[in-house]
């Protein structure tokens, strides 16, 4: 017989997926142990696995679904603070275009700051309360409305961390004048950047910043050539004499001494000068045209009489 080796064989119990099963193996300590131990690795190792490839299967299925809801809730939040940033917005121009200074501080921090490119620096809800008393207000016969150029106006949140401490609110704005009891008229456009912050729950507007102030800017359309050819002509002005229209591609030229006006359609009878708040109305007879009235700055300027 050859040599025998002796052994201890141990019973060794296999796990797999939370069920013990018993199998008829020993971890015996022979050469045969190693084999044994072999085994038990390669079926760990498989086991490993497939645990790993179970918790990342249902990590990838639920994973879309915790990020949609993670995404609603930030969607979710930034709508509730667009919307009120923009009830407040609209309130306080509200109180602005009706002269409602009583209502009108009560939008402001104490230590708020105005700034204008054209009327510098006012601080202190105080000040603007006064100022706008005494200027815009303090004219029965004047009055000036701002309204926002819709589609331009945003809403951005200031966090620190994930707390939300205030929003800027961005956009165009339109200024529309009135005087004595006229038809009121666009006088000019601007830019606008105001802060709002949230104080004790409560928010106030502590930066305002309107800027890029400039003559209103009136929609270009595109007139044919036979609708400008039927307004050209000699016409007679009380201040400057002799005037004559004529077509020059898609524009009218008007010349009146030694000025020459390029006139840009903004209807099939009104046309507007661009630089300078300039508007002209062809007041039709039948086909052909009677007059000019000449608005500058929505007032009227001059009439001209058509002559042929």
């Amino acid at each position: 017989m050859g040599h025998v080796i002796p052994f201890t064989c141990v019973p060794f119990p296999f796990i797999q997926t939370g069920r013990k099963f018993t199998f008829d193996y020993y971890f015996c300590k022979s050469q045969s142990s190693r084999l044994v131990s072999i085994a038990f690795n390669q079926f760990f190792e498989s086991s490993f696995k497939s645990i790993i490839y179970y918790v990342m299967k249902k990590i990838f299925m639920y994973l879309p679904a915790v990020l949609f809801t993670i995404t609603t809730a930030a969607q979710t939040s930034q709508e509730k603070l667009t919307a009120e940033i923009l009830h407040l917005d609209s309130a306080f121009w509200n109180t602005y275009n009706n002269c409602d200074t009583a209502a009108f501080k009560n939008y402001f921090t104490d230590d708020v700051e105005f700034y204008h490119d054209k009327g510098g620096i006012t601080t202190t809800a105080a000040s603007l309360v006064e100022a706008l008393n005494k200027n815009l207000c303090g004219n029965s016969n004047y009055r000036l409305r701002r309204e926002a150029v819709a589609g331009t106006v945003n809403v951005y949140p200031m966090q620190k961390g994930n707390e939300i401490y205030g929003a800027v609110i961005s956009g165009e704005h339109l200024f529309y004048i009135t005087t004595d009891g006229k038809p009121e008229f666009l006088d000019g456009q601007a830019l606008f950047m105001d802060l709002w912050l949230l104080k004790n729950g409560t928010w106030k507007m502590a930066r305002i910043i309107s800027y890029n102030h400039h003559p209103a800017e009136y929609q270009e359309i595109e007139a044919p050539p036979e609708k400008l050819d039927a307004l050209t002509g000699s016409y007679l002005s009380a201040q400057f004499g002799a005037v004559s229209v004529e077509r020059k591609d898609s524009i009218l030229l008007l010349k009146a001494g030694n000025e020459t006006y390029e006139l840009y359609p903004k209807s099939y009878t009104e046309f507007f000068t661009k630089g300078r708040d300039l508007v002209f109305k062809f007041v039709m007879g039948g086909n052909k045209p009677a007059k000019i009235i000449v608005y500058e700055r929505g007032v009227v300027a001059d009439e001209v009489i058509y002559q042929k």
